[in-house]
């Protein structure tokens, strides 16, 4: 069970604040993605040396070249994925846990996978400790590739921008389902791709954005 008092103290100001002007004053409108936001502690999935600036409207370095989102991007992806409670749902690039984490408290079964040895123990005693390891599972591995043992998805989360698609991750996806990921290399555009009912693929493309990059025999369309 999770401990609401790890999620008020002394950041719970700090991080009202960020739903109502980073994230729903930007129009983020799913009243359960803003609970989310406002439910999970970014402050706990921050370097011990940026916590005061956990709240910010920016991403911040964890090491190892990679990056916890920013959190309006974190509760827009998550809200353009539109899972329900339930629903199985892929993230790659995991990083410190915040993002997994966010989609723990949508309700989600959560397949993430991170491609940095270093960063997966920690993220999982984060998300262990903070209460969100149920219906969580969390490896090290290639996720350009997904992990295909579980699929299909009722969504698909990157968090690192590909040069283009990868196949694999499309192959994953439910009838239905939505796969949100950053494209490009020096310019990026976040898009999201929908598995019509009926075949084929929807796809959306929104606005430049900035990632780090995604790696894996994935990104090659092999």
């Amino acid at each position: 069970m999770r401990a609401p008092g790890l999620f008020m103290r002394g950041f719970g100001s700090a991080r009202e604040r960020m739903v109502e002007t980073q994230i729903e004053g930007r129009g983020v409108q799913d009243p359960r993605v803003l609970a989310a936001m406002r439910e999970v502690p970014r402050h706990h999935f921050v370097d011990d040396a940026l916590v005061e600036e956990a709240y910010s409207d920016h991403a911040l370095p964890l090491g190892y070249g990679a990056t916890i989102s920013q959190p309006y991007m974190v509760a827009k992806m998550s809200e353009l994925l539109a899972i329900r409670p339930g629903d199985r749902v892929l993230e790659v690039g995991a990083g410190s846990g915040y993002q997994t984490a966010v989609l723990a408290a949508l309700g989600a079964e959560v397949f993430a996978v991170e491609i940095i040895e270093a960063l997966v123990a920690p993220a999982w005693a984060r998300l262990a400790r903070l209460g969100y390891a149920d219906g969580v599972h969390l490896r090290c591995g290639d996720g350009s590739v997904g992990w295909p043992e579980h699929a299909p998805y009722a969504g698909i989360l990157v968090a690192a921008a590909a040069p283009r698609v990868p196949p694999a991750l499309v192959s994953q996806l439910a009838p239905g389902a939505r796969l949100v990921i950053p494209v490009g290399t020096h310019s990026q555009e976040l898009c999201v791709l929908r598995r019509r009912l009926a075949g084929g693929l929807a796809e959306q493309r929104l606005w430049p954005v900035r990632f780090v990059p995604l790696v894996g025999a994935g990104i090659d369309g092999d």
